[in-house]
């Protein structure tokens, strides 16, 4: 009889184990914009071994008209437990009651950089002006669709004082890595937040632009409105944000928060 009751101790125990483990793991789904996603790559692995929890990503646009930018698949209703995206794209949904306003992270910033076809003169972009020489002679120009690219159509070449100049040759490409239609020759020189460029095979990586017309992107994460998986979707970000993550978001062209 004692033997049967140990058993069955035993096996009640085991079952309250697998139950509180399936409780603590979840599959979280994770929306991330193409800024911090070559750091997301190398960090989400490492996050899942280390906690059991998988993570289901979608990747999309922090802004514009597509149907896969984050803000509209929000606004369809798709859900989601996490969100990484541009931080002033961030702002508008907490403003918009989409994400919980206490759930924001920050995560790194982002510094807009240029790159040439592989096997193509690197040009000299050290300079304000070394840099308006670069766009003048350039055929043609690619830039984003995403923050890098709205800052590079409304303010930069404004500030250059080259509009008149490169709007005929300069183009928005949405949707897709500039720096691929970079390597495929379609344009010449293209434009676009570091951490995207550097993964793209066939272009090589000339430079960031001088500091004095930089633009930073700060990228951040929350947690929508709705998450399935609040508690798990914090301990992601926690992770993503914390200084033993560092090292890999340096590694893919970005910048740790506070970094000069």
């Amino acid at each position: 009889m004692k033997t049967f009751a140990l058993a069955m101790l035993t096996a009640a125990l085991l079952a309250s184990t697998v139950a509180v483990s399936n409780v603590q793991a979840a599959e979280l789904r994770v929306m991330s914009s193409g800024g911090f996603t070559a750091a997301y790559k190398l960090l989400g692995p490492k996050f899942t071994a280390s906690t059991g929890n998988t993570l289901d990503t979608i990747l999309g646009p922090s802004m514009g008209k597509s149907p896969e930018a984050i803000p509209n698949r929000l606004a369809r209703g798709e859900p989601a437990d996490v969100v990484i995206m541009v931080g002033y794209a961030l702002d508008d949904l907490i403003k918009q009651g989409k994400v919980i306003p206490g759930s924001r992270v920050e995560l790194a910033d982002s510094r807009i950089g240029m790159v040439v076809r592989n096997g193509a003169p690197k040009p000299d972009i050290s300079s304000v002006d070394a840099l308006k020489a670069t766009l003048l002679h350039a055929r043609s120009i690619a830039y984003s669709d995403s923050a890098s690219g709205v800052y590079i159509e409304r303010e930069l070449f404004k500030r250059l004082g080259m509009e008149d100049q490169l709007k005929v040759k300069a183009k928005m490409v949405p949707k897709i890595p500039v720096a691929s239609v970079v390597a495929n020759g379609d344009y010449e020189v293209g434009f676009q937040q570091v951490s995207e460029l550097l993964p793209v095979q066939g272009a090589t990586f000339v430079g960031k632009i001088p500091e004095s017309v930089q633009s930073v992107t700060r990228y951040a994460a929350g947690i929508p409105v709705g998450a399935q998986h609040p508690e798990q979707a914090k301990a992601l970000l926690d992770y993503l944000a914390s200084p033993a993550a560092q090292p890999e978001v340096r590694s893919t062209g970005l910048d740790s928060v506070g970094a000069p």
